[in-house]
C-alpha cells in the first residue's frame, strides 16, 4: 500500500464507512479520490466483491496508482473513472445509480463548488447519501488558507436548495467538518 499523504490522512476512513452505513453490494463513488485511495480501499473491502467502488479523479496518474494498488490487493470491483467533476454530466457513471457518493477534501480546491455538488447528486439514486468532508474554516498550521476553505453553513444551504436533506453534521477529525445529505 502506498504512503498516505495530504489532508485525507487526518480523517479515519472507518468514520466515513460508519457515517454512510456502508454495506455489502453497495455502489459508491469517491469523487476526487486522490492517489492513495485512502477511502477507496476501506470502502471496497466493506462492499465486497458484489459491490462497486468508483475511484474518480481528474488526474490520470492518481487513477493509475489506485488501479495498481487495487490489482495488487485483488480488489477488482474498484473501477477507476477519469472525470472533471466541475462539468455536469461528465462523469461516466450512470445517472441515479449510486448508493453513496463522497466529496472529501475536494471543494476547497475549486471555484465551481456548486457544479461539483450537482454532479455528485446526479449520480445518486433516490435515497442515496452524499457525504462531504472539508477543512474547517479556522486557520491551522497547515492545509489550505482560510480564504480557500468552504463555509459549512453555505454548503448546507446550497445542498438544501438542490433538494438534498441534511441528515447529519459531524466532526471528521480535528481539522475537518463532515455533513451527510439524503437525496429525496
Amino acid at each position: 500500500m502506498s504512503k498516505i499523504t495530504g489532508g485525507n490522512a487526518l480523517i479515519d476512513p472507518q468514520v466515513i464507512v460508519d457515517k454512510l452505513k456502508v454495506e455489502e453490494r453497495m455502489k459508491i463513488a469517491d469523487l476526487g479520490c486522490g492517489s492513495s485511495g485512502h477511502f477507496v480501499f476501506p470502502l471496497a473491502r466493506t462492499v465486497g466483491k458484489y459491490g462497486t467502488v468508483y475511484a474518480v479523479d481528474i488526474l490520470k496518474h492518481n487513477l493509475v496508482n489506485v488501479d495498481k494498488i487495487a490489482k495488487q490487493d485483488g480488489l477488482q470491483w474498484i473501477k477507476t473513472v477519469w472525470s472533471n467533476l466541475e462539468i455536469f454530466g461528465a462523469t461516466k457513471i450512470e445517472t441515479s445509480s449510486l448508493d453513496n457518493a463522497l466529496l472529501i477534501n475536494i471543494l476547497y480546491q475549486s471555484d465551481k463548488r456548486v457544479e461539483i455538488v450537482r454532479e455528485a447528486i446526479r449520480l445518486l439514486k433516490k435515497g442515496g447519501k452524499l457525504l462531504i468532508t472539508d477543512w474547517n474554516k479556522t486557520a491551522t498550521p497547515f492545509g489550505p488558507s482560510p480564504a480557500e476553505r468552504v463555509s459549512k453553513t453555505n454548503l448546507i444551504s446550497v445542498c438544501q436548495r438542490l433538494n438534498m436533506e441534511l441528515v447529519e453534521e459531524f466532526d471528521a477529525g480535528v481539522y475537518h467538518f463532515g455533513v451527510v445529505f439524503l437525496k429525496n
